[in-house]
């Protein structure tokens, strides 16, 4: 079994040896463990710091491209070398790597396609109580798109199997956490949680520049994700409520008329007119989406086999079958 240790970083040059000192070099199940540093567009130092401290794998972009690009990036990279488990971790040093043979623990034993470290964020000191609701309240929302029961779904300490590697696509340009576990929980992937403790902040994030933003783009990905995978029943949603507002104009206008009131009220037909119209056209587009998301389906399966040829097929944890 080989590990690859992927590590995002964009001008880490600080805490990238924090990081890199505490990843284990040894795991019981894991023949081999290598590292690989994605610089994303750093101005700094990051890249010279990380070959100083031993690294040999480096994926360089010559600009930023971001959170969701960087995590691919490395792990195309890390399945072309092999890997048959990807953790990533940050480089800010936010996750404690001397966790990652915990993380790979269910994934070794066959329990496991996923693992996710689960930061316990109502505990996080600096965390506001503002920022723990909005991340319990994400977290509640992904689960209900996905079927799961994760308990922090935008912690980026997670364990991949290459099966479950296999079977992700990353779409989005903002980050990769919500949409994986939403595309695992519908493709049936098994994940589970791993309580962990963070350690000290070293620095703000500069995956979004205020809660407002990341709250915003992360209901984005959520609903994209969403009408991926579940078209129909977004589509429907909005043909009842299209309809049941569009009935409401034409029963008022047939109350008036019973009751006499001899009144022009052709505003209320065409406001209910506009609005059947709507929920017909909510049909359509749920009809044509239900078809794209079997296209996408069938192309998926195909991207599936040709990451098989491409990469070799993903091999079976010890104890389970198959």
């Amino acid at each position: 079994m080989k590990l690859v240790v992927q590590i995002p970083c964009l001008n880490e040059e600080a805490t990238l040896p924090l990081v890199l000192a505490t990843i284990p070099t040894a795991i019981a199940g894991i023949d081999e463990i290598d590292i690989v540093v994605i610089d994303d567009g750093s101005t700094d130092r990051t890249a010279e710091v990380a070959r100083a401290h031993g690294v040999t794998h480096i994926v360089t972009h010559a600009r930023t491209m971001g959170l969701a690009r960087s995590f691919k990036d490395g792990v195309d990279y890390a399945l072309a070398h092999g890997a048959d488990i990807v953790v990533n971790t940050d480089g800010d040093n936010q996750y404690p790597q001397e966790r990652i043979a915990d993380l790979v623990a269910p994934i070794l034993r066959g329990d496991a396609e996923i693992v996710i470290g689960d930061r316990q964020t109502q505990t996080i000191a600096h965390f506001s109580p503002f920022k723990k609701s909005m991340q319990r309240f994400g977290s509640w929302v992904v689960n209900r798109v996905a079927g799961t029961r994760l308990p922090d779904a935008a912690s980026g300490f997670r364990a991949y199997s290459r099966y479950a590697l296999y079977r992700l696509n990353i779409v989005t340009q903002f980050s990769y956490c919500m949409e994986t576990i939403i595309q695992a929980g519908n493709k049936r992937l098994a994940i589970v949680s791993v309580p962990i403790a963070t350690n000290p902040k070293t620095r703000e994030s500069r995956l979004f520049s205020s809660d407002f933003e990341h709250m915003a783009k992360s209901a984005q990905a959520i609903l994209r994700s969403y009408i991926m995978f579940r078209p129909w029943s977004v589509f429907r949603s909005l043909a009842l409520l299209f309809g049941i507002a569009g009935v409401i104009p034409y029963v008022r206008f047939g109350i008036l008329r019973l009751i006499g009131d001899d009144g022009n009220h052709l505003q209320s037909l065409i406001l209910g007119g506009a609005l059947l119209s709507g929920a017909l056209l909510s049909i359509a587009l749920g009809v044509l989406s239900d078809l794209l998301k079997t296209n996408r389906i069938l192309m998926e399966d195909q991207l599936e086999g040709l990451k098989v040829q491409q990469y070799g097929p993903a091999r079976s944890a010890p104890d389970r079958v198959g």
